[in-house]
């Protein structure tokens, strides 16, 4: 694995650990909070402008990031929300964590729109999204709105927007390493400044394992080995007030992120970097922000094709470079219009590029007969109106759209032979045709006061996301199956409504929300035809293989219900929550034509049940003890369902001791019972299971 000299001064300090800071309340949350109605709650710091009244009429869940988890495993605690495949960023392929909600999947590409300081962080060139890149030391609180149809966030969210929000960390250095099973080691460091009126931020993060034989016992070979990893970031933001009302807000990010599969020729290499400028007026009559972003990514990756005995394995595939671009920027404004009314008007633009670089057809594990690359660009931009009216002191109306246009540029496809007789000819020289078009998406709703404690509401919204670069233009291999691309695909559209009411009497809350989803056109991974053979766009498939093509589905419907749940447990023990979590998904495929097949499955990788639990107990001097349960129901590999991955029941744990103000000793366990969380099979029945039950332990220290 390569090698990341400049993560190395963050091992210097090998006696601290990756756990929360200290005054961080009872949940693991950092010291700012507020008191509503008596019952304490975690800030939820918004870097842009203030939250809109009318997000009272949607399913909103506000999470306080927690320090001692990585960014994604902290996600997971919100049910329904779920990437494409249960391993987590230390094991899982990079290209497989696609995040969505509301059993809308089926794609590793993203269907939820996940933004940071108002940045969507979405890969350009996939969709998916690089979790080693984010320090959950540096952020605040992450505020998860179920449902399509984003509005001012713009296209993308056909199952609902996460917003990461960074911290506001004041003077403070904190330095924390880990100690873990299996060699793993996890260090951090945050550096916090004010220089004036203004706010200087470093967060770096570095993390190393020798890892875990991701096949299950029982089913390896000799080609089996653990599956290592090595991870590293550094972000620097910096805010200052330019005048009485506006605030500039600049932010540098880069990660590099390496990982192995636990075969030889299953490596894997990820690294980016963000930039982003943003002003803010909150204070004006006239309140408005500017953002303007750009992404860089690059990755390669390897794949081996193990022979069925799991005692020889040589390479199939490698995509030695793909790099890819992504430019953007945001416009908004809230006018005065009254004490009642709110307002927003803006627009956006994004534009993505990228190539992907590939050779195949190994003659032996170093010479490759054949290369490709493939790739184009993708523009949208659009703007939208929206307006929410406090029609009364119970009732909240709220309503907005947008109107975006897009197109897709430059798309082809090159393939040449590499070795005789007959180097450089080429078999493939396809150029695609620009496309575009335009969307027109909306949504609205209400929020009703029926007593103090007690309020429903209700929304409707339509949403839509344009296919990524990798779907429109990339074929790809996992072992033996073969899944081409599809450069007609058409842009995913959702309609959806909900219904729901929340509870709140001070000391207890509870949230409970039915709704209906359908997406319309959505890209899935079909299959068409068992090997051998040769299929266009991917050539030849072995006997045990199975060719796919990206396609658009009819639909797929989804149904369920959400019910989330809060307890402050203060009069049994002070800093004593518990919080418990559900989602109940009934999701399947509406298809005709070539995928007729799969009409009325279900979609890929969807459980239909999904929940989460957790006790928490923090002293004020941080000393605290918790337990986190999740559970995730069975769900199917392949759309056709017959590949099944069994249920699984995980617990997580901690201790951890304040030795004194400065200095924090923790250990913890992640799945504590060992369970075998499946998550992946394939069509040979070899299944590969994620993290086993892993022990840390470590300090962490902070000067002030």
């Amino acid at each position: 694995m390569k090698q990341y000299y400049f993560a190395l001064p963050l091992l210097a300090p090998l006696c601290l650990a990756s756990v929360p800071a200290w005054g961080q309340d009872q949940a693991g949350n950092r010291d700012d909070q507020i008191v509503i109605a008596d019952m304490r709650l975690p800030e939820i710091v918004v870097t842009g402008l203030p939250v809109s009244r009318g997000d009272s009429a949607y399913n909103v869940t506000d999470i306080q990031i927690n320090s001692l988890e990585t960014v994604e495993n902290s996600l997971r605690d919100v049910p329904g929300l779920q990437q494409f495949r249960r391993s987590d960023a230390r094991s899982a392929n990079p290209t497989s964590q696609g995040v969505t909600l509301r059993g809308l999947g089926g794609n590793a590409s993203s269907r939820a729109l996940l933004i940071l300081d108002g940045v969507p962080q979405a890969d350009p060139f996939g969709g998916w999204v690089a979790w080693p890149g984010y320090d959950a030391l540096a952020l605040n609180s992450a505020r998860i709105t179920r449902g399509g149809g984003s509005g001012a966030d713009g296209q993308g969210a056909v199952s609902g927007t996460i917003e990461l929000f960074s911290d506001n960390v004041g003077d403070r250095i904190e330095l924390g390493a880990a100690y873990g099973s299996r060699n793993s080691v996890d260090a951090d460091l945050l550096f916090g400044r004010e220089l004036g009126q203004g706010q200087l931020t470093i967060s770096a993060n570095y993390a190393r394992g020798d890892g875990f034989i991701p096949v299950i016992e029982g089913q390896r070979g000799s080609v089996d080995r653990p599956a290592e990893y090595e991870q590293a970031g550094l972000a620097i933001r910096f805010v200052a007030p330019l005048s009485d009302a506006i605030e500039l807000q600049t932010n540098v990010r880069a990660f590099t992120d390496d990982r192995e599969r636990g075969f030889a020729f299953s490596e894997n290499h990820n690294d980016g970097a963000d930039a982003s400028i943003r002003l803010v007026d909150r204070a004006s009559d006239w309140q408005w922000s500017a953002l303007a972003y750009l992404q860089i990514r690059n990755f390669d990756v390897s794949f081996g094709g193990v022979d069925d005995d799991r005692n020889g394995v040589s390479r199939v595939f490698e995509q030695f470079n793909v790099p890819s671009t992504g430019l953007g920027a945001r416009f908004e404004v809230r006018p005065p219009v009254g004490d009642n009314v709110e307002l927003r008007i803006g627009g956006d633009w994004r534009r993505t590029e990228g190539v992907t670089n590939e050779n195949f057809f190994f003659a032996d594990n170093d010479t490759p007969r054949r290369s490709r690359r493939a790739g184009g660009s993708t523009a949208t931009y659009g703007g939208f109106v929206e307006a929410s009216l406090q029609a009364s002191d119970a009732l909240v109306l709220t309503g907005g759209g947008r109107m975006d246009f897009w197109s897709i540029n430059d798309g082809f496809r090159k393939e040449i032979e590499l070795i005789s007789p007959f180097p450089g000819a080429v078999r493939t020289d396809e150029q695609f045709a620009k496309r575009s078009g335009n969307e027109f998406t909306g949504r609205g709703g209400f929020a009703f006061d029926a007593t103090d404690m007690l309020t429903l509401r209700g929304a409707a919204y339509l949403g839509w996301r344009l296919p990524t670069l990798n779907e429109l233009f990339r074929p790809f291999r996992v072992g033996s199956d073969a899944t081409a691309a599809n450069e007609l695909l058409e842009p995913e559209r959702v309609r959806g409504a909900e219904l729901g009411l929340d509870w709140n009497n001070g000391s207890v809350k509870l949230g409970f929300t039915a709704f209906y989803n359908q997406l319309d056109n959505a890209v899935a991974n079909v299959t068409l035809a068992n090997g051998p053979g040769l299929f266009p766009g991917v050539g030849f498939v072995g006997a045990d293989g199975t060719y796919s093509q990206r396609q658009n589905l009819e639909a797929i419907k989804s149904r369920g219900i959400e019910i989330d749940a809060e307890f402050d447990l203060g009069e049994l023990a002070d800093g004593l929550t518990f919080r418990a979590a559900y989602s109940y998904v009934d999701a399947e495929v509406d298809s005709v034509g070539a995928a007729a097949a799969i009409d009325g499955l279900r979609p890929a990788q969807i459980p239909r049940h999904n929940a989460s639990g957790s006790i928490r107990w923090e002293d004020d001097n941080g000393t605290g003890a918790s337990l986190s349960a999740r559970y995730a129901g069975q769900q199917f590999e392949d759309d056709v369902n017959i590949l099944s991955l069994a249920d699984a029941f995980t617990i997580d744990g901690r201790l951890a001791l304040a030795v004194n103000d400065r200095l924090l000793v923790e250990t913890r366990v992640e799945n504590l019972l060992d369970t075998r969380v499946e998550a992946a099979i394939s069509s040979n029945g070899i299944i590969e299971r994620a993290f086993p039950r892993t022990f840390w332990i470590g300090l962490r220290a902070r000067i002030e």
